[in-house]
């Protein structure tokens, strides 16, 4: 089923077509973690989908007391790595929220971290987790050579997660962000580290995306001809590089990469390359997500504005 044929909804859920995960976000929800279980432990050989799979399963059971039960109950590797993220997660909304409880809660979820990193040696997703809490800590290690910026910033800790695994899609999107305006950086360090990180990537990676992403984050609506911005060479350029190389890798993925399909679909058409990003909108079937979309206004409205300016069907309105 692919996205010029179907009907109904938009599906924005974030296990999208992880059927496992899927069923298992069900069972979270009912207070069950037995399918969370069997998912985490299915994905031990794949850094990228267990990364993906925790995140989602800890987003559903962040308002619960699974984690903490599954933990007590069943002391596993996976158990500890869903309380890390659930950890983090929580301790992350208190500081956005400036609870006062925030240095407590961080202070849960680094050892939450640590606890799951010393039970899983080998995988990154514990590392990943503590790089997230990064924003909360601000550390200030210095720079490589080879950025304009020289942007101080969680280096030692991301580069032990590029030992585990050097094209870890998660870290790096969470090492970028690190460096957001929003989270204490600039838009110039945000650019910069992207370039950095996206020019090293391969040519088929994912992770070429990553200058798209600060250049959403860092978009100014009000700012004179600022939806021309994509029109820029370097920018067009990197839209049409990923289309060119790293989209025709996507139909091996595990699951649908929604959310970087969604910024190279948003890039392309930005840029007047409404030919090219068809067959992006295509390969995302019915699923969503929320960014790029969400930075330019209600996500929904902008998604369907975005296929019909491709000619594409949309689904049926709410």
């Amino acid at each position: 089923m692919t996205a010029g044929f179907f009907e109904g909804q938009y599906q924005w859920h974030p296990a999208a077509d992880d059927r496992q995960l899927a069923r298992a976000c069900v069972d979270v929800r009912a207070g069950r973690y037995f399918s969370a279980n069997e998912a985490l432990k299915d994905a031990r050989t794949d850094n990228g989908l267990r990364a993906h799979r925790s995140l989602v399963l800890a987003s559903e059971a962040a308002d619960s007391d699974l984690a903490e039960r599954w933990l007590a109950e069943d002391p596993s590797r996976e158990a500890a790595l869903l309380w890390a993220r659930v950890a983090s997660l929580r301790a992350l909304r208190a500081a956005d929220s400036e609870d006062r409880r925030a240095p407590d809660l961080g202070r849960i979820a680094f050892a939450a971290c640590q606890r799951a990193a010393l039970m899983a040696p080998r995988d990154p997703t514990p590392w990943v987790t503590q790089l997230t809490l990064a924003r909360l800590q601000r550390p200030r290690d210095p720079a490589p050579q080879g950025l304009l910026t020289a942007p101080a910033g969680p280096w030692t800790l991301f580069s032990h997660i590029l030992r585990l695994d050097p094209w870890h899609r998660e870290a790096h999107h969470r090492f970028l962000s690190f460096f957001f305006a929003r989270y204490g950086g600039s838009t110039n360090a945000a650019w910069d580290v992207a370039a950095f990180l996206g020019q090293r990537a391969p040519a088929t990676s994912a992770l070429r995306l990553l200058p798209l992403v600060a250049l959403v984050e860092g978009h100014d609506p009000s700012s004179l001809l600022a939806s021309r911005t994509w029109e820029q060479p370097q920018w067009k350029a990197t839209a049409l590089g990923a289309y060119q190389h790293w989209l025709p890798e996507v139909a091996g993925y595990e699951f649908t990469p929604v959310i970087d399909l969604s910024y190279l679909a948003h890039a392309l058409l930005m840029a007047q390359c409404e030919f090219e990003a068809r067959p992006v909108f295509a390969a995302m079937g019915p699923y969503a997500a929320r960014m790029p979309w969400s930075a330019l206004g209600d996500p929904e409205e902008q998604l369907t504005k975005a296929r019909r300016a491709c000619g594409l069907p949309v689904p049926n309105s709410r």
